[in-house]
């Protein structure tokens, strides 16, 4: 089963010429779905006819229209660099009690271990409806994640986002945004500024502005519940110029900006983007600003809440955080109380010879057997 999840490409990428369709993964996760008894929905993504949600249920529909547990995870995967693979990323490769291969861990590797504690309760009475959700395109915009919530549904009372945590619950993660500023100048001799209007300099400007709200933002805002306690605000990448005797006639420089939950995401977004105007007001350069994609807004659920005491109990790890960035968030706008949790550790995720260990896959499947029985049956 894992096998032929990797061996189907699902890259989700802003950069369109290598980005590729999850439809074939989402197909063969519904005909699973359906011979364990699962009811299936398939979700085109308006727009993209190559790109697909997939709700599967089992069991009643509670009388409210909620209840039950979902279970979710995405279906795509980050691009790869295949000259720095020591095999073929789509072959899955079982080495050293290892399962290899490209969204092995993050995380094609979870739907097997899913369907295998499912398929323990596809025979008997369900109490509650047990759903399993895959998105598409996580690793880019989340815009599978986004349409769940534009759709309604699905509806449940709790909810575990799949995600490499090895086997930790995770009740809370950062909020995640990417801004590009670009300044546009005009360029001339060096030997005389007034020919020209240097956009390195009106950068430098932002520079000094984002490093004092940054700073403003570390002081006001801390909690220690995270290794790294307070928001940050990481100046990742620059271009200018194209000689040093011409005057800079365009600059461009990328951010990344990760906020505490309890930060109000669009508030942070509308300051910054005022001081960053303030910041070149006065000087005869031309500024825009573009958001790489939708922030993922900041996910926190209380550690004393039912679900994260019973799969920390199960998991026997304490309750922790992450800084990197989850569909948490989407879930839980649908009322669903969501925890991040699942196989494999997320230092294996993003690189070369990404792998999923052996040893987290039967406790995994052990755990949500006990999780189904507690949240779905009587």
């Amino acid at each position: 089963m894992l096998g032929q999840l990797v061996g189907e490409p699902s890259v989700s990428s802003t950069s369109a010429n290598i980005d590729r369709s999850n439809l074939r993964v989402i197909e063969h996760l519904g005909n699973w779905l359906n011979d364990l008894g699962f009811a299936t929905q398939l979700m085109p993504l308006p727009g993209r006819p190559d790109k697909a949600n997939l709700i599967a249920r089992l069991g009643p529909e509670a009388k409210t229209g909620k209840g039950g547990l979902v279970l979710a995870g995405h279906t795509d995967t980050v691009p790869f660099d295949e000259s720095l693979w020591q095999s073929d990323p789509f072959t899955l490769k079982d080495s050293e009690d290892k399962f290899y291969g490209l969204g092995s861990c993050d995380m094609k590797g979870f739907f097997p271990v899913a369907l295998e504690a499912a398929a323990t309760f596809a025979q008997g009475k369900l109490t509650a409806p047990l759903t399993i959700v895959a998105t598409s395109d996580e690793e880019s915009s989340m815009a599978g994640g986004r349409y769940l919530v534009e759709c309604g549904g699905p509806k449940a009372d709790y909810a575990i986002i799949g995600e490499p945590t090895q086997l930790q619950p995770i009740f809370a993660h950062k909020g995640i945004s990417m801004m590009s500023i670009n300044i546009n100048g005009s360029s001339g001799h060096s030997s005389d500024p007034s020919l020209g209007a240097n956009a390195l300099d009106a950068m430098h400007q932002v520079m000094c502005t984002l490093m004092a709200m940054r700073a403003e933002l570390a002081v006001a805002n801390k909690n220690d519940a995270f290794a790294v306690n307070i928001p940050t605000m990481n100046m990742g990448c620059m271009t200018a110029g194209d000689n040093p005797n011409r005057i800079c006639g365009h600059a461009n420089l990328q951010i990344d900006l990760r906020l505490l939950p309890g930060m109000d995401s669009e508030e942070i977004h509308t300051e910054l983007e005022m001081r960053i105007r303030k910041a070149v007001a006065d000087s005869p350069v031309a500024l825009t600003l573009d958001k790489a994609y939708p922030p993922i807004p900041p996910f926190a659920t209380p550690q004393s809440a039912d679900l994260v005491q019973t799969l920390s109990t199960l998991s026997k790890q304490k309750p922790g955080t992450v800084a990197f960035g989850t569909e948490a968030h989407f879930l839980q706008t649908l009322g669903m109380e969501t925890v991040v949790w699942g196989p494999g550790s997320i230092d294996q995720a993003h690189q070369p010879n990404e792998y999923l260990a052996k040893a987290h896959i039967a406790p995994a499947i052990d755990t949500l057997r006990h999780v189904i029985q507690r949240y779905c049956t009587d």
